[in-house]
């Protein structure tokens, strides 16, 4: 099974609490990201929601969706959140916040394995598309947040 290993970087002219503060409300990203269809919180976490199990379903820039379960995992408040995936992908990813000046950088890493039979069956060939794929998706989230963020919806 091939591990895909994905680093995406964006950039923020606004503060890190607030950029964090969109990220972390998970249950809202469909209102932002264009290929996020649903959050669902499946399980409670303790008081910093380490242990939350939300089920999201992601369109995406090809004819197929994705569904799997991220557990908050770690969490040091606008620094960092860690999360396990597991579903049709499973796997870690980790987003990391720097103020830069008056603004934020954030990385997502997301370091995953596909688990659906078919994906699987083609993944040899389809590997370009895959990342090509997240790579639309993932830049559907930077216009989505840049556009929420600099409308002053936050």
């Amino acid at each position: 099974m091939t591990e895909y290993n994905f680093t995406t970087l964006w950039h923020f002219d606004h503060p890190v609490e607030k950029v964090w503060n969109i990220i972390w409300l998970m249950d809202h990203w469909p209102d932002w990201w264009k290929y996020v269809r649903q959050v669902e919180k499946i399980r409670e976490g303790d008081e910093q929601e380490i242990g939350a199990v939300r089920r999201i379903t992601w369109s995406t820039a090809l004819p197929y969706s994705l569904t799997f379960d991220s557990e908050l995992t770690f969490l040091v408040q606008y620094k960092r959140m860690e999360g396990r995936a597991l579903g049709d992908l499973t796997g870690i990813g980790i987003w990391t916040f720097e103020p830069n000046g008056t603004g934020t950088n954030v990385r997502y890493d997301w370091n995953v394995n596909i688990t659906k039979p078919w994906m699987r069956f083609f993944e040899p060939i389809l590997k370009p598309l895959f990342k090509w794929n997240h790579d639309k998706v993932m830049q559907a989230g930077y216009k989505g947040l840049y556009e929420k963020l600099t409308n002053g919806n936050s």
